[in-house]
């Protein structure tokens, strides 16, 4: 029972890493101090992560992300 539990938890930090990576690097390129603690700090398997890059992250005025 136990190495179900660390097959799942090794699953989870698979998914979640790269998705807390860009979310934390966009949120301190544009500047969101907000949402850099939001998702530093709390552990939403993902789901912060994901909304902030698809829904509340604006690109700067060019279009660009840098």
């Amino acid at each position: 029972m136990e190495k179900n539990y660390t097959i799942l938890l090794i699953a989870i930090f698979i998914w979640t890493i790269p998705w807390k990576g860009v979310a934390l690097w966009r949120a301190a390129k544009n500047n969101d101090r907000a949402w850099f603690l939001a998702i530093l700090i709390l552990n939403t398997v993902a789901i912060l992560e994901i909304l902030y890059i698809f829904v509340f992250f604006k690109k700067n005025r060019t279009g660009r992300i840098d």
